[in-house]
C-alpha cells in the first residue's frame, strides 16, 4: 500500500517492489489492471453490474407489487390453491427481475461506455465527460420514441449526470 512520504509499494505502476509475486502474478496483475483501465473493459463491467443491480432492485420491486383480494385479478388470484399461487408469483418476479436487469444493464453499459471514449477523445476528466455521456444515453434510450423523446432523454439524463458528478466531485471535509 503506498501511504504518501513512503516508497511506492502499490500494483499501479509495478515498480519497485512486487510484494513477493511471482512474475506470472505480475503478469496477471497487469493483464487485469489493462482491461479495467480500457473503454470495452469498463463497458462490460458496468453493464454487468447494472444487470446484478437491477435484477435485485427488479426482485425488490415485484415482491412490492402484489394483488389485493379487493381488485378482480385479486380475487381470482386467492381462488387458487395456494402452490399456484406461489408459482405465479415467482414467475412473475423472475420475468419483472429480468426485465429491470436487461434496462439497468444496458444503461450502465451504454453510459460507461461513451463516457470512457469521451474521456478518451478530450483527454480530460471531468463533469463534461459524465454530462455529455448522460446526454447521449438519453437521447440513445428515447430515440426508439421519436425526436422529442430523444431530446427530453438526453436532457434528464444529461440533468441527473450533472447531479451525480457535482457530488461525486464535491470536496471532502
Amino acid at each position: 500500500m503506498s501511504m504518501p512520504g513512503m516508497p511506492g509499494r502499490g500494483l499501479a505502476g509495478m515498480q519497485g517492489d512486487t510484494g513477493g509475486m511471482s512474475p506470472q502474478e505480475q503478469m496477471m496483475v497487469k493483464t487485469i489492471q489493462g482491461v479495467m483501465e480500457s473503454c470495452p473493459g469498463k463497458t462490460v463491467m458496468a453493464g454487468c453490474m447494472g444487470f446484478v443491480l437491477g435484477g435485485a432492485f427488479g426482485l425488490f420491486m415485484s415482491s412490492m407489487s402484489y394483488d389485493t383480494p379487493l381488485t378482480a385479478a385479486g380475487q381470482q388470484l386467492t381462488n387458487l390453491p395456494v402452490r399456484e399461487q406461489l408459482r405465479r408469483g415467482f414467475k412473475d418476479m423472475g420475468s419483472r427481475s429480468f426485465s429491470s436487469a436487461k434496462n439497468f444493464g444496458i444503461v450502465g453499459a451504454i453510459f460507461s461506455g461513451t463516457e470512457c471514449c469521451i474521456e478518451g477523445f478530450r483527454a480530460k476528466n471531468d463533469m463534461t465527460n459524465g454530462i455529455a455521456a448522460g446526454c447521449i444515453t438519453g437521447g440513445v434510450l428515447g430515440a426508439k420514441a421519436g425526436p422529442q423523446a430523444a431530446a427530453i432523454g438526453c436532457a434528464g439524463f444529461a440533468a441527473f449526470s450533472t447531479a451525480i458528478e457535482y457530488y461525486l466531485r464535491m470536496p471532502s471535509d
